[in-house]
């Protein structure tokens, strides 16, 4: 991205979703995943919370910005069913299915945003490690949010990874939104129930100490 961009993001701290569409097509088509500030070979985290709820096997899964993400391919290992992968970048999904070679079949990808995700079933979990924190208007976090609610089913579970309080101000050149594990609980609190939040740090491919937030909340 120019500097012209960056300083746009910025000043405006908002951007289209072409401007979001562009930007994150070019990511994946500059840089190979391993590259990536997000990068994971293995998830610890966001497994942990698979292992902690012994999350069956039959469960409809939604993986949300879960793009180039090692993830899928994690969840297929271990058996699930049905993984769906969702994510604004054409790109981002066709590299992880060039990945998962004969494997990708099995996973349903859906390539849009999520604040224009119209879901077609309910999710018995839905995922997401270092998207929403994207998200940086009211009405964008607000949708997000009643997106989740008609999406997961009762009793469902969301777990959602985002920046701390203490941590990075911008990723990949776009500015975020820091969460504290009561902001976090309080933007979900309307449909959402916290169940466990902790912080933890993950180090980039390039070596820098990243603060995250994370939280599993049951659906009301």
């Amino acid at each position: 991205m120019n500097q012209t961009g960056k300083n746009l993001y910025d000043q405006n701290q908002v951007i289209s979703s072409l401007d979001k569409l562009k930007h994150w097509e070019k990511i994946y088509q500059t840089k190979d995943f391993t590259e990536v500030g997000w990068y994971q070979k293995t998830p610890k985290v966001s497994l942990s919370f698979f292992e902690e709820f012994k999350i069956h096997k039959e469960a409809k899964i939604l993986d949300v910005g879960g793009g180039d993400s090692f993830l899928v391919d994690h969840l297929l290992d271990l058996g699930y069913l049905h993984v769906h992968v969702l994510d604004l970048s054409a790109k981002a999904i066709e590299k992880a299915k060039e990945r998962l070679g004969k494997d990708a079949s099995k996973v349903t990808w859906i390539n849009t945003d999520i604040l224009d995700f119209e879901p077609k079933q309910k999710f018995d979990v839905w995922h997401d490690r270092a998207a929403f924190h994207f998200l940086l208007e009211s009405k964008e976090i607000e949708n997000y949010v009643r997106i989740a609610n008609e999406s997961i089913s009762e009793d469902g579970l969301m777990l959602i990874g985002t920046f701390s309080d203490q941590g990075p101000t911008h990723c990949s050149g776009l500015p975020v939104t820091q969460y504290s594990i009561e902001k976090l609980t309080e933007v979900f609190s309307p449909y959402f129930q916290k169940t466990n939040c902790f912080q933890t740090d993950h180090i980039t491919p390039g070596g820098v100490r990243q603060h995250y937030t994370f939280c599993s909340f049951r659906k009301y």
